[in-house]
């Protein structure tokens, strides 16, 4: 990101170099030599780029800063630099959640007044504009109302400080007090998830190339975040090296859990979590659980074995919700398990028709392969060996393959059956119902990486990084408590209306707008319509508290531009 400012080209150590037109300026730190071709080569790094008219000027970037801390920018744009035009419905909305969760206080009470209104904003931003990108940030300030004192804009740099100079503990203060403001005296359901975030850019210390769950050929970091069942609220969240994988790192979650007083709750995790050592660990520290089974093959096969035509038409197991058939068993996953665990045996007409087809769909695909390979040297590997007889001549060449039936048959004899485990008796309806509750969740967590633009990371430092995934969780917070409002007020409405969604209420309420007149003064544009109505409502708002706060807004921008000398 180029920042709004110029500053002279370094008199020493540069170098211009011109791309598509385009002059950078790289300042060269270092000259190493290099044994292989045996002379030095320079080490540098691009500052920013040439003014268009003047050879003596360069806009600097985030580089520049670093490699010249004591430099003197202008924090705050002239109070004219502001759109005509002011977006204020989506930023009433959002001041007004953000305000109720105690969040604009708690990020003050971590940055102070002026650094906090902007990490805000920042947030707001994101869950407006779908995006993450600080370089777009600007825009979005020239034409909205802001969280910052006096709804001041800060110039590109003041940005660029906050983002590069936010204390490492930020995080964990913010983190710390968001939880103590919990109720820890109920129960609580924790659901658990995590992704991968691909890096773009940058030497980043936790980013590896790992296991990505999307994978574009980028190093990736872990990033996973625990939410409030119940409450449909993220709770903390955790970052950890791409090259963890999911199941690993669950114990360190339990132990984050307990520092933060959650001592009474149950974890409601995906199949990518269940392991022995898993089940263990939270059995030590006596949290219950409702886990999806994965591998264990021997076991579900062996309850399937069981159960097979002992519930599947009969009317009393099935769950009419999920149109599917459930029954319980009580047994011990491992030899050496404390006590009995409950095992929750489902059987889908549908799943087994769509797990039936992806199998077929596979060992079609295998044999227009092996087809297209015969006569070649070609060597399977154990994928096709599963499922095929391959024959080879005494030269290794391919000739022919023959279907391993009662392997095919038997996986096809188990599609449609899926098992949960839970450590408390319930009923398979109960089991099936509470580890549903996670879609929800995992909605939220898709809208961390949809809806805030936040599936990769565009940053070179671990200070950026850290900051940007702090202000997103702060986002995905307020995104969340938008989301259950909208949920909640529209979930008896059967004509469930276009704009009953976050994004397009969103849309709707950024229509609501002041203009600046002739005297300068900023008015609310025109009436709220009846859309936008139906949305406020939704978060106890209406019509009046818009007008007010608009005439509050116009008050404080004309005292703004007053006092800077503005006409």
């Amino acid at each position: 990101m180029y920042l709004d400012s110029t500053v002279p080209i370094p008199e020493k150590h540069v170098v211009r170099i011109t791309v598509k037109g385009v002059k950078y300026i790289y300042l060269e730190r270092s000259r190493e030599y290099d044994r292989d071709r045996k002379y030095n080569s320079a080490k540098r790094v691009c500052i920013g780029k040439q003014h268009q008219t003047d050879c003596s000027l360069m806009h600097p970037n985030q580089n520049f800063l670093r490699c010249f801390p004591g430099h003197e920018f202008p924090e705050q744009k002239s109070a004219f630099l502001r759109s005509s035009c002011l977006r204020i419905g989506s930023f009433l909305v959002l001041e007004r959640i953000a305000g109720s969760l105690g969040l604009p206080e708690m990020i003050e009470q971590i940055l102070g007044a002026g650094d906090g209104g902007l990490f805000m904003d920042f947030a707001a931003y994101s869950i407006v504009t779908e995006d993450n990108a600080a370089q777009y940030y600007p825009d979005y300030a020239y034409s909205h109302a802001l969280f910052t004192q006096d709804m001041t804009i800060y110039s590109d740099t003041k940005i660029s400080r906050l983002l590069q100079e936010m204390r490492e503990d930020a995080s964990a203060r913010f983190l710390n007090d968001w939880n103590r403001s919990r109720d820890h005296r109920q129960r609580i359901y924790i659901s658990y998830d995590s992704t991968n975030k691909n890096s773009q850019a940058g030497e980043l210390q936790f980013v590896e190339f790992g296991h990505p769950k999307d994978d574009k050929g980028l190093p990736v970091f872990g990033y996973a975040v625990a939410y409030d069942r119940t409450n449909s609220i993220p709770l903390f969240y955790e970052q950890y090296p791409g090259s963890i994988v999911d199941v690993s790192q669950l114990e360190f979650m339990l132990g984050k859990a307990g520092s933060y007083g959650y001592a009474n709750a149950t974890f409601i995790l995906d199949r990518g979590y269940f392991s022995k050592s898993n089940i263990r660990a939270m059995e030590e520290r006596s949290h219950h659980f409702i886990i999806m089974v994965k591998g264990m093959h021997a076991l579900v096969d062996s309850v399937i074995d069981e159960k097979r035509g002992t519930f599947e038409n009969v009317r009393d197991n099935h769950i009419h919700r999920h149109s599917l058939y459930g029954t319980t068993v009580e047994r011990r996953l491992y030899a050496d398990d404390k006590k009995p665990r409950y095992i929750h045996l489902y059987y889908s007409v549908q799943r087994e028709a769509a797990e039936n087809g992806m199998i077929e769909k596979k060992l079609k695909a295998m044999r227009e392969s092996m087809d297209r390979l015969k006569g070649t040297s070609y060597i399977f590997g154990p994928g096709f060996q599963k499922y095929f007889d391959l024959t080879y001549d005494n030269e290794g060449t391919f000739l022919m393959h023959e279907e391993r039936k009662d392997v095919i048959e038997r996986e096809l004899g188990y599609c449609g059956y899926f098992c949960i485990v839970t450590s408390e008796k319930m009923s398979a309806k109960d089991a099936l119902e509470t580890y549903k509750s996670r879609d929800e969740n995992e909605k939220l967590f898709r809208g961390d990486k949809s809806y805030l633009g936040d599936r990769s990371m565009r940053v070179h430092t671990d200070e950026r990084t850290s900051s940007k995934i702090l202000i997103e969780f702060v986002a995905l917070i307020i995104r969340c408590r938008l989301y259950t409002h909208i949920r909640d007020a529209f979930k008896n409405d059967p004509s469930k209306p276009n704009y009953a969604t976050v994004p397009a209420a969103i849309r709707e309420l950024e229509k609501i707008e002041m203009s600046r007149g002739y005297d300068g003064v900023y008015r609310l544009d025109h009436a709220v319509t009846k859309r936008q109505k139906d949305i406020l409502r939704c978060f106890g708002m209406d019509a009046d508290m818009v007008r007010l706060r608009a005439e509050e807004i116009g008050g404080i921008l004309t005292t703004q531009k007053r006092e800077r000398g503005g006409n």
